[in-house]
């Protein structure tokens, strides 16, 4: 499969957040988004935007840093915010992913920890912070057809 890529320079914390509702009416269950990038990077700001702009009933978004898994009724289905930034793989087994990398719209903060499990199909958003003199950058990336259509919605944002 051929890698694609898109880059959207994040000036503001707003650019992130309207870059998370930008894709939020795309999903469906089976959906993985892995989210990568250092602490503070905007990743837990990015995935509280989606999930609020498609949460059945208004809620708190908290971050899963302490929790590790924090799970949503959406308009989309079912959705798990996980962060998996405290745990080794063999704790990883124990969460129940592989069941809902099937069944839920899955976010995974610091997603290196899942190693063999993480899905094939899955779009990698990477926050990138390592350029102090420009504005952050986004960076999307995905092998599968499913993502294809970002290229169409992540230029209006």
């Amino acid at each position: 499969m051929t890698r694609k890529s898109y880059s959207v320079p994040a000036k503001d914390e707003a650019v992130t957040a309207a870059l998370g509702q930008c894709i939020a009416p795309i999903l469906k269950p089976g959906d993985t988004i892995l989210l990568e990038g250092p602490v503070g990077a905007g990743k837990t700001h990015f995935a509280r935007s989606l999930i609020q702009s498609i949460l059945v009933e208004q809620e708190d978004v908290p971050s899963p840093s302490f929790t590790l898994v924090q799970t949503y009724e959406t308009t989309k289905g079912p959705l798990w915010h996980c962060d998996l930034y405290r745990l080794g793989r063999s704790d990883v087994d124990d969460l129940g992913l592989d069941e809902a990398f099937e069944t839920a719209i899955c976010l995974i903060e610091w997603p290196d920890r899942l190693e063999e499990l993480t899905p094939d199909h899955a779009l990698r958003v990477r926050f990138d912070t390592s350029d102090a003199s420009g504005p952050r950058l986004n960076v999307f990336e995905w092998t599968s057809d499913r993502w294809s259509v970002l290229e169409s919605l992540l230029p209006h944002v």
